[in-house]
């Protein structure tokens, strides 16, 4: 049996005596802590999703070593300013073993549900249908037609 949980920001997939180096948690060396966000558990070709969680399944873990990762150097560098910083990072982690994986809902019911059929609808294929063309009926613009302005003529006083 597997189950897949969710600490930390991440997912982790485990079975019963796994040792796996996770996100640090708070728990003293020595002592078991319980992973409650359990996303997927499997036996088999029977597999359980939870939608996101499983209810009522818990991993139970013994907490082995609170401890610091590798040394990651981590470099700041701007060209031509004579600007270089390094620094040092040592992640933390928690190493944890599986001890066990509990489906409290199995240990509820012995008795199995029945199973509700549904029928699936088949899916129908729609016919195209074709679309006549229809030809756009070009629209006449009216043009207005600008008024002329009449000659005004005066007359001449210079002849009699």
């Amino acid at each position: 049996m597997y189950a897949v949980f969710k600490t930390g920001g991440k997912q982790y997939r485990g079975k019963i005596g796994d040792r796996l180096h996770i996100e640090k948690i708070d728990v003293t060396e020595g002592n078991i802590f319980n992973f409650e966000q359990v996303l997927l558990i499997g036996e088999g070709t029977e597999i359980k999703v939870g939608s996101p969680f499983l209810e009522d399944v818990k991993v139970s873990a013994k907490v082995l070593v609170q401890g610091r990762g590798k040394k990651i150097k981590v470099v700041k560098f701007k060209r031509r300013t004579n600007y270089r910083r390094t620094k040092g990072h040592r992640q933390h982690y928690t190493e944890i073993e599986i001890i066990s994986i509990l489906d409290e809902s199995k240990t509820k019911l012995s008795i199995k549900d029945p199973e509700i059929k549904v029928a699936k609808k088949k899916a129908t294929k729609k016919k195209a249908t074709k679309k006549k063309a229809t030809k756009k009926k070009a629209t006449k613009k009216k043009v207005t037609k600008k008024k002329v302005a009449k000659k005004v003529t005066t007359k001449k006083e210079g002849k009699k």
